[in-house]
């Protein structure tokens, strides 16, 4: 299991509006914050959002090497489509608007929001096979 993920965000405000709301609201509490970073826990694992001095460039590409996105469990497919109709007022696009909710699959419930940063993220709704948070 993952200890903690880390993302370098361009704009801390921003990705701690979306991030702080779609994370808090898939049951995770405020864990960590700093001038440049903030994170949120769930368990023992938590993530963090940090604006760093080190970075380079201003936008995440998911289609380069490295994460294309992370996917989280939706506690049912109400609260799914709950937070589909909430993301916009948090910096959230959903991606694939003509095949949603099954984007990925006739079987697969879920949902792919894209936030102004270009961070990906996948929400499944149970009963699908899937289990745990995954990274990819």
């Amino acid at each position: 299991m993952f200890h903690h993920i880390e993302l370098w965000v361009p704009d801390l405000n921003r990705a701690i509006t979306s991030w702080g709301w779609l994370l808090e609201r898939l049951g995770c509490v405020p864990y960590q914050s700093w001038p440049r970073g903030s994170s949120w826990r769930y368990g023992d694992t938590y993530l963090v959002v940090e604006q760093s001095p080190a970075l380079h460039g201003d936008h995440h590409d998911r289609m380069r090497p490295g994460l294309n996105h992370l996917a989280f469990h939706a506690p049912s497919r109400p609260a799914l489509d709950a937070l589909v109709t909430e993301a916009p007022a948090h910096g959230w696009t959903l991606l694939f608007p003509d095949r949603h909710p099954y984007a990925g699959g006739a079987e697969h419930y879920a949902a792919y929001l894209e936030n102004e940063d270009g961070f990906e993220v996948e929400l499944v709704a149970g009963g699908d096979g899937h289990s745990g948070v995954s990274a990819s």
